[in-house]
């Protein structure tokens, strides 16, 4: 990508499409095309193609998805799979057809089975069954990596999947029946704080495990991607495991010593009580990310650290 290159960031106001965005104004990217939801409606086809016939992107980072923690997803399944496969069929459609260079259309970590080994590899896509809770959004993110796949060999374009692992910063959804695990125990610990509160509910059993990524270093990942050399960039559109790579640090943690980072984080001691009635998802979900390592880019920000911003982010909603 040159720095005036024609760059379109779909979903430029979510958690990973900001700070893409955010990304690549650091970096001197100057000719970016933002559209907010009210300005282009990405589940309506014929605006969708319109826009890209007269803007003519060159360049395709597609952020924008409907996405929600463990309660929405089990709840909304209908939503869930219909606007996302609406939003990614028109983009990657028009993109094609417009003769954007390059696409990286980002997807999610529950794309894998359920009981995937850990870490787990690209090439475990498809090789057992999902997880229940986010069935719909998981085939609708899997089908936007086979259109990928499938676009790549019939027209010869050139579009990568990313598989970030779970998402957490500025910009975050702490709405408390539909954010995901991260913000919601941030809310909760903001809520102990205040109260003076002696014990803090969490779901489930606090016995998963979860890897997190903060969502700077998903945006400097996604740039590093779709800037990457030809040669480099034409290998992982054309791996064996197809045109997908995992974002993530490689660690993870369980959820019970989650909720004790946020507390310590945020400076409030009190007891963890988990309510076992609530369902715990998925037992563990710790990407493979050797490939991504291998190509030179590693996240920078620890987790506690991450957490740290992301309080002083959300703070004066909170407090």
């Amino acid at each position: 990508m040159e720095k005036g290159s024609r760059i379109y960031v779909a979903g430029h106001r979510g958690l990973a499409g900001s700070a893409i965005r955010r990304a690549l104004e650091r970096q001197g990217y100057t000719n970016l095309l933002l559209r907010t939801h009210a300005e282009l409606d990405l589940t309506d086809g014929a605006a969708v193609r319109t826009f890209f016939a007269a803007e003519r992107p060159e360049y395709v980072f597609l952020a924008a998805a409907k996405v929600g923690g463990i309660l929405a997803n089990d709840s909304y399944p209908a939503e869930f799979i219909r606007e996302n496969l609406e939003i990614q069929t028109h983009v990657i459609d028009a993109s094609y057809r417009a003769g954007v260079k390059r696409l990286l259309f980002l997807g999610s970590s529950c794309i894998y089975p359920r009981l995937a080994p850990q870490p787990i590899r690209e090439e475990s896509l498809l090789s057992g069954p999902l997880e229940a809770t986010n069935r719909a959004y998981a085939l609708a993110k899997i089908a936007g990596v086979e259109m990928c796949r499938s676009y790549n060999r019939q027209y010869g374009t050139a579009y990568l999947a990313a598989m970030p692992t779970n998402l957490y910063g500025p910009g975050d959804n702490f709405d408390a029946s539909s954010s995901h695990v991260l913000p919601a125990l941030i809310r909760k610990a903001a809520e102990a704080k205040r109260a003076g509160a002696k014990q803090m509910t969490v779901w489930g059993s606090g016995e998963p495990r979860r890897e997190f990524l903060y969502s700077e270093d998903l945006g400097e990942a996604c740039v590093f991607l779709l800037h990457l050399p030809a040669a480099a960039f034409g290998g992982l559109v054309s791996a064996e495991a197809g045109p997908l790579i995992n974002v993530g640090t490689g660690e993870d943690l369980t959820i019970r010593a989650l909720a004790e980072m946020v507390l310590r984080v945020l400076g409030h001691e009190c007891a963890l009580v988990f309510d076992r009635s609530k369902q715990d998802g998925t037992p563990r979900k710790l990407l493979d990310v050797s490939r991504i390592h291998a190509l030179g880019w590693k996240a920078s920000t620890g987790l506690e650290e991450g957490i740290r911003q992301t309080y002083a982010w959300a703070r004066a909603m909170l407090d």
